[in-house]
């Protein structure tokens, strides 16, 4: 499987938008700042968007797509699944 996510940090102020093909790995190499760049930079840990797909083409694709919209586009998205803005894991 093959996830796109979106991870903010505690004050829900800057959103990232990532692929990856073991989500719980991932997660816990931006909470344990393992990996240099935006995400570290930004204290970006909170995961509060997954959608899963059986293809890296359409994850990719659906990254891609996400990270085009505007801020008030991905907030919707987010707030249909996750209303409170809760940390899924």
């Amino acid at each position: 499987m093959y996830y796109v996510y979106i991870l903010t940090n505690k004050s829900n102020k800057v959103l990232y938008i990532g692929v990856t093909n073991n989500i719980a790995r991932r997660v816990y190499e931006h909470k344990t700042k393992m990996i240099e760049g935006f995400t570290k930079k930004y204290n970006l840990d909170k995961l509060v968007y997954l959608e899963e797909t059986d293809s890296i083409e359409s994850a990719i694709l659906r990254e891609k797509q996400l990270k085009k919209w505007r801020r008030e586009k991905k907030i919707a998205l987010i707030e249909r699944l996750n209303p409170n803005w809760e940390e899924l894991i």
